[in-house]
């Protein structure tokens, strides 16, 4: 059984810096894609970035574009997302996932088959 274990949250001032992790565990990975996304209260689940698992190929959303860094450690199931210039809006729950490649685009929620329980970022101003 898959299993996401996201860790790294807590509280930053704007402007600084954090970096989430999440550990993979229960299958290999060859064939996923990794990702991360974020909730913030009152809001929908948003795409933050994704990685695939093999080539590294990346994407970001918009909104963190410049600013996140998703990356992965490939021989130990390590995933993270080293995140620089934080703003007050980037608070939220933060969450890994994992899907098979082909199973839809990689920013949509539906490309994903598991998911961590997520971890708390909050960035105060």
């Amino acid at each position: 059984q898959v299993h996401l274990v996201e860790s790294g949250g807590g509280l930053v001032q704007a402007g600084g810096s954090l970096r989430l992790s999440c550990a993979a565990s229960g299958r290999t990975f060859n064939s996923y894609a990794m990702g991360w996304f974020r909730q913030a209260p009152g809001k929908e689940r948003e795409f933050v970035a994704a990685i695939t698992w093999i080539s590294g190929i990346t994407y970001y959303g918009d909104s963190v574009k410049g600013r996140f860094t998703i990356s992965r450690e490939y021989a130990k199931n390590l995933m993270y997302l080293q995140m620089n210039s934080l703003k007050p809006e980037d608070t939220a729950v933060y969450y890994c996932a994992a899907g098979l490649l082909g199973g839809g685009s990689l920013v949509a929620e539906g490309a994903y088959h598991y998911w961590g329980q997520g971890t708390q970022l909050t960035v105060s101003s």
